[in-house]
This record gives C-alpha cells, sequence and structure tokens, in this order.
C-alpha cells in the first residue's frame, strides 16, 4: 500500500491521530455528521431515479452493490446499508477500518470493511453499481491514477458520486481559514488549498473514465446555524452525480 502512487502519507498520518473521533457527534468531525445527514438523501434520491427505484421505501437500495471509498470511520457506509445497500468499505488508515468495523457490528450492521485502495481492489476485478467517492480527492497524491481505479471499480450501467472543494479564493476562505482557524469546525492541517479540484477538472478525470457528469449541485454552509444545505453555486463544496454514456 505504502507503494501506491495514490496515497498521501502526511493524510495518513494525520488521519490515524484522528481516528477514535469519528462518532463523536460533538467532536472534530461534527461538521462530517451534518454533511452526511445531506449526503446521504442526495444519493438516495439520485440513485433511486437512475434505477427506477422508489425512495420512500424503507430500503430502496436493497440488492445494489455500493463501494465507499475512503470510508473513515464509516459514517456514510452505515447509511448506505441502512437503506438497504450490500456495502463494502475501503480506507487507508488501519485504525480508520478498526473503528468502522466495531461500530458498524455494534449497530448489527453487515458491512465489509477492507483496508485496501481503490488501486488495489480495481485490480481485482471486482466492480459496483454505486462508487460513493465522497471527500476523498483532496487528499490523494495523483487524482488521476485515483479517479481512473474509481471508475474501472463502476459497472457497465453504474453511477459514481464525487463529493469535494473547489480550487477557489472562496473555498479558500471559507473552508481553511474560516472552518479551521476562525470558526474551528474543522482541526488545522485538515485541508490544503492546492489539492482542492475544480469541477471541469474532474469531469475531465471522469470523462477519460467513461463517465459523464449527470447532475451537480453545491453545498453551502450557515456558521450561525451550524446547518448545510443545497445550494446551486459550487464555489466552495459541491457533488456531483455521474453515469456511464
Amino acid at each position: 500500500m505504502s507503494n501506491d502512487r495514490t496515497v498521501d502519507a502526511r493524510e495518513i498520518e494525520y488521519y490515524t491521530r484522528m481516528a477514535k473521533n469519528w462518532w463523536d457527534q460533538d467532536g472534530p468531525f461534527w461538521p462530517l455528521h451534518k454533511l452526511n445527514e445531506l449526503r446521504s438523501v442526495y444519493i438516495r434520491d439520485r440513485v433511486c431515479e437512475y434505477f427506477d427505484r422508489d425512495a420512500r421505501k424503507p430500503r430502496p437500495l436493497l440488492g445494489l452493490r455500493v463501494l465507499d471509498v475512503g470510508c473513515g470511520g464509516g459514517i456514510l457506509s452505515e447509511s448506505m446499508a441502512r437503506l438497504g445497500a450490500d456495502v463494502t468499505g475501503i480506507d487507508v488508515v488501519e485504525k480508520n477500518i478498526a473503528v468502522a468495523t466495531l461500530h458498524a457490528a455494534k449497530n448489527d450492521l453487515q458491512i465489509d470493511y477492507r483496508l485496501c485502495t481503490a488501486s488495489a481492489l480495481s485490480g481485482s476485478g471486482v466492480r459496483y453499481d454505486v462508487v460513493l467517492n465522497m471527500e476523498v480527492v483532496e487528499h490523494v497524491a495523483d487524482v488521476s491514477a485515483f479517479m481512473a481505479h474509481c471508475a474501472r471499480l463502476t459497472v457497465g450501467d453504474g453511477v459514481m458520486f464525487v463529493a469535494t472543494i473547489n480550487r477557489t479564493v472562496m473555498a479558500w476562505l471559507f473552508a481553511i481559514v474560516g472552518a479551521e482557524y476562525v470558526l474551528r469546525w474543522l482541526p488545522r492541517g485538515t485541508h490544503r488549498w492546492s489539492m482542492f479540484r475544480k469541477p471541469a477538472e474532474l469531469a475531465q478525470h471522469l470523462a477519460a473514465g467513461g463517465l459523464s457528469v449527470l447532475d451537480t449541485v453545491g453545498v453551502a454552509a450557515n456558521p450561525f446555524k451550524r446547518s448545510l444545505s443545497i445550494t446551486t453555486s459550487t464555489a466552495v463544496n459541491y457533488m456531483m452525480f455521474c453515469g456511464r454514456g
């Protein structure tokens, strides 16, 4: 794993230190828990539209194979499992996988967690109906190679979701200066502006893997209510829904 060129050693060290905090909703990962409420609904609705399913059913993703790339402590993986999906979560931080596995077992959720990279998994030949590439690309060393592996993991009629932070002055002000230094919503050093990606850049990588962007939405933060919402502006955070053809 250490030889995988998509892996950033500094990011692994950072998240190893933070692993114990994943499920503390009042701790440093509380914004991720808020974000998860928003993105889970977006993912559910887009997937159900694409695969012609009823999002109102208790387990609308039943039977779909979902891969959560960079699953961390399993926050999104558990949400997808509760929606009925057959979930695999992968991460390059051993402590994250340990935390995720224990938490899933405690909540009687069957999730296949693996300590591996997208590169290693794509080489195994396994493919998924839905690939979740959420808040990961801003932490990888080689985005082109990483996106290629994620595309390869998506079945011929499957979909991928990508969520990240735009490389704009506004994103630097809000996601780093505001969130990490002023409001202290996130620990300092969580993000590096140089690793943020513009939507057009990711669209090119997706196209190289045979995927087209079907929908793009922004995510806005309200610092007074400590809440998040869907917006049309992609100047800071954004999510992309992608499919083949």
